[in-house]
């Protein structure tokens, strides 16, 4: 599919309801109102909000998907309370360690949590799931890709004939390659998804996962890339990789476009984990991510190469931002409206950022010109480290 560029993006704004504030420090409708106020129109529903938001009700958070009548009460109170501020849920999330499990028994229970979804996906009247690619390496599991595909597959089918059976809107399952996992591009998400083989089953865009494997490193002296020493090169690398995105994936195929930027980091003081469990990207994405391009906070990512690769593919859906920061977690009921705000304009100023980008999928030389905006934009934020 042929896209002009600029292209018409007329592409809604969204906001992760953690991005908007800690749920163990602020309640979610407030959280939502912000968002209303604020002009976002989409919701990722994040499980622990939802869990928190039943607990506000008086009823088990740890059996969120439980289908029983109250809970499910809730759920289509929840869904009607977003409506009514003029919003829809986008989506539910996150799913974890699915795909791949060997032993079938395990398996299967594992595909059925995903199916107790379903009838929340209704009351929430959303029509997405995200799926996270595993982070599992023991023995119990594989990263085969036949394996992987099969299991997306059958989540697709599952969804399908529950849609089927209720005469409802047709479900979808989105999945994510996490930075930390065994699947951690966007090329090997998409090599699953397209194996699978599912109009149901679609590719989940997180630019700070990208980012994140394909140009930044929070513990490297120079901040970019994982090999190359200069600015150019890294920007190099990662538009040769999202030029291929925006040639090779339809845009119905994504499913859903996260964003968000991240700080840069001095690796003289932050580092790595010490618990070889803990994945030595995650204390970066838990507690340092920021709202698009904002660098008088120290954002040092070229997320606007990553959305004007997604717009090129004719990608219609919704923007929407995941950020995880310790600001967050801050007592107070200015922090929903404060962060709703930075959030806001942070996506204005990225559409309108990667939107003025050469189309460096077409040519070299483009690919240059490219380049050399992104890293106008960038030194000054470079040159504090």
């Amino acid at each position: 599919m042929h896209i002009s560029w600029p292209p018409f993006a007329d592409n809604a704004f969204g906001t992760a309801s953690l991005s908007l504030g800690n749920c163990r420090e602020h309640r979610l409708e407030p959280r939502l109102k912000a968002a209303a106020e604020a002009g976002y129109q989409w919701i990722d529903l994040f499980d622990e909000c939802w869990a928190a938001y039943l607990e506000e009700h008086d009823l088990p958070g740890d059996q969120l998907w439980e289908a029983t009548p109250e809970i499910l009460q809730i759920a289509r109170k929840l869904g009607d309370l977003v409506k009514s501020l003029g919003m829809h849920i986008a989506c539910t999330q996150p799913l974890r360690n699915i795909e791949g499990i060997k032993d079938l028994a395990e398996r299967r229970t594992t595909l059925n949590q995903v199916a107790k979804r379903f009838p929340f996906m209704r009351a929430f009247d959303t029509d997405l799931v995200f799926m996270c690619a595993s982070i599992r390496t023991d023995n119990g599991v594989t990263s085969d890709l036949k394996t992987v595909a099969r299991d997306l597959a059958e989540l697709g089918d599952m969804a399908a004939a529950y849609a089927q059976a209720d005469g409802g809107p047709m479900l979808r399952v989105g999945y994510e390659g996490l930075s930390w996992a065994v699947r951690n591009t966007w090329s090997a998400s998409w090599e699953a998804v397209r194996f699978a083989n599912r109009p149901n089953v679609g590719l989940i865009v997180d630019a700070f996962n990208i980012l994140a494997v394909e140009f930044a490193d929070p513990y490297n002296p120079a901040a970019h890339g994982r090999i190359y020493p200069t600015l150019e090169e890294s920007l190099d690398v990662l538009t040769g990789s999202l030029a291929s995105l925006a040639s090779t994936v339809p845009g119905d195929r994504i499913f859903f476009f996260q964003c968000g930027d991240a700080e840069l980091m001095n690796p003289s003081s932050f580092l790595p984990p010490t618990d070889p469990e803990t994945p030595s990207l995650l204390p970066w994405s838990r507690s340092h991510r920021l709202y698009p391009l904002e660098e008088s906070r120290g954002g040092y990512m070229p997320v606007e190469l990553v959305a004007a690769a997604i717009l090129a593919t004719g990608y219609r859906g919704p923007i929407s931002l995941e950020v995880f920061n310790t600001s967050l977690n801050i007592p107070g009921q200015s922090v929903p409206a404060e962060h709703a705000t930075r959030g806001i304009e942070g996506l204005r100023k990225l559409l309108e950022t990667a939107t003025a980008l050469s189309p460096f999928w077409n040519s070299q030389t483009e690919r240059e010109q490219a380049i050399t905006q992104v890293i106008r934009r960038l030194q000054p934020v470079m040159h504090r480290l």
